[in-house]
């Protein structure tokens, strides 16, 4: 069983959680694209056998998702389930719905965005959520982000909360995000929920829920094959004595542009392979 299937995540588990799942399911090598935190659901993909892989294919998606922001508050990991830092009164001039719209388009575009101090992102060889959990102070450098958009769904002024949906670049962090767009409209906050609907292409409307009466034939009905993955590449057939060669690493003359191409010989469809400066050379063999 080779390709992706897009998992919908519950809360409440990690992304190892669900491919430690699948892996028991398939009895083959499983992997992701990106983690979601325990809290987050939604869409995950999961890459299976040799779909694993195509991950390199796949990392650089944009995203999108549907955020629930608490104002008032503010915790340690800008979620909900930190520490409370500090509270204060959130005005209902702050929950007016022009006054939140126009907040929030002032987000769309390119901007520099500081990671929380709680991520993965490595430091000097280190996690910066190791760093914190100690107590200790680091320099976290800012990266470049886009909004691509974000509209607003809904206000709840009783438990003064707001919800949003973004679309956003590779890289983007909901939970920075959330902590700006409080200290714009002139408060504090915390991401209280986050649920992705889409990574690229994968949309959480063909995801399927692993649970533990999940069976095999479920995810070999919904898996995404690599030739269906890769639909929008061109083909290239080889004969018989070409695709030996191709298969043994050899690298052929092909005059198409530089590109990812579906390789085929009498039909049937047998991998990828790349095109660069007029050669052709074997990426992914299934």
């Amino acid at each position: 069983m080779d390709g992706i299937i897009v998992v919908n995540k519950p809360k409440g588990c990690t992304s190892h959680d669900v491919v430690s799942k699948v892996k028991r399911i398939v009895k083959e090598k499983v992997g992701h694209t990106g983690t979601l935190d325990p809290l987050a659901t939604g869409v995950l993909p999961l890459l299976i056998g040799k779909g694993t892989l195509c991950s390199k294919y796949l990392i650089n998606h944009d995203k999108e998702y549907e955020v629930s922001l608490k104002l008032g508050i503010a915790t340690d990991t800008m979620d909900a389930e930190g520490k409370v830092l500090e509270e204060r009164k959130v005005d209902n001039a702050i929950l007016s719905k022009e006054h939140i719209e126009k907040v929030l388009f002032t987000f769309v575009g390119k901007q520099e965005q500081e990671p929380p101090v709680y991520s993965a992102i490595k430091i000097a060889g280190k996690k910066l959520y190791e760093y914190a959990r100690r107590g200790e102070k680091v320099e976290v450098p800012k990266r470049e982000i886009e909004i691509y958009s974000i509209e607003l769904i809904g206000i709840d002024k009783l438990n003064k909360e707001i919800e949003f949906k973004v679309s956003c670049s590779k890289g983007t962090y909901v939970r920075s995000l959330c902590i700006d767009i409080s200290k714009a409209l002139g408060t504090i906050g915390y991401m209280s929920g986050l649920k992705r609907l889409k990574v690229g292409n994968f949309s959480i409307k063909n995801s399927i829920v692993i649970d533990d009466s999940t069976d095999k034939s479920v995810i070999e009905k919904n898996i995404i094959t690599v030739e269906e993955l890769f639909k929008d590449k061109e083909k290239v057939e080889l004969e018989q004595k070409k695709l030996i060669l191709f298969l043994n690493g050899v690298k052929l003359s092909n005059e198409n542009k530089d590109d990812i191409y579906r390789i085929y010989s009498e039909k049937r469809f047998i991998g990828l392979g790349i095109i660069k400066n007029s050669l052709l050379k074997r990426d992914i063999i299934l």
